[in-house]
């Protein structure tokens, strides 16, 4: 049986990396390449690929947020993150938006090609490293707080948040110190990046 993969990755020389090196299986095919995470959504809903293999910070869409669009529109295709970033907060969002498997980058090609085979076979793979951290990390932010701590992050207004979200400025307000006084943080921008810092933004 062959495994069709969809790559999606923002760096152009590693994105031929990876490609070249699953090509390399005789049992690989990949079948798409994208460069973010909208297109890569778009080529999955075209070629309905056995795996989806994505970092997670990526233009227009990360690869949290495709997981989780891929989880609902094509149920049977499996995503598998591929990233430098070996943070909890990740992870955890990873498993909750129906991620199969975690790996760092710097795994050895022949342990990717193998984790590729587990999931298509129904296993979980995640690198050992994270698991411990991840169940111990726990985050504290609810959706909207998140939300309106990215969106403040983009620069945006707290008017301009309020719009985005339909909620009036007074409810972001709040939010948004919520957020800060959960983080220990002094304002928005320091919970911005204590949160980012921790993968929970």
């Amino acid at each position: 049986m062959t495994i069709s993969i969809l790559i999606a990755e923002d760096q152009s020389m590693l994105l031929g990396a990876i490609a070249t090196l699953l090509d390399l299986e005789s049992d690989f095919k990949v079948v798409a390449q994208s460069k973010d995470g909208e297109s890569a959504l778009q080529s999955a809903q075209e070629h309905k690929p056995d795996i989806i293999l994505t970092d997670i910070e990526m233009p227009k869409m990360s690869g949290l947020e495709l997981a989780a669009k891929i989880k609902s529109e094509l149920p049977s295709t499996k995503v598998i993150i591929l990233t430098t970033f070996s943070r909890a907060g990740y992870l955890r969002r990873a498993m909750d938006a129906g991620v199969k498997g975690y790996l760092l980058k710097d795994s050895p090609s022949d342990e990717l090609a193998e984790a590729i085979r587990k999931v298509m076979n129904g296993k979980k793979v995640i690198d050992p490293e994270l698991i411990t951290d991840a169940w111990d990390a726990e985050d504290p932010l609810t959706e909207r707080e998140r939300k309106a701590l990215k969106l403040a992050t983009d620069g945006l207004t707290t008017e301009a948040i309020a719009e985005q979200m339909h909620l009036s400025p007074g409810t972001v307000r709040n939010y948004l110190s919520n957020a800060a006084s959960k983080l220990n943080a002094s304002n928005r921008i320091e919970a911005a990046r204590i949160a980012r810092q921790k993968g929970w933004l």
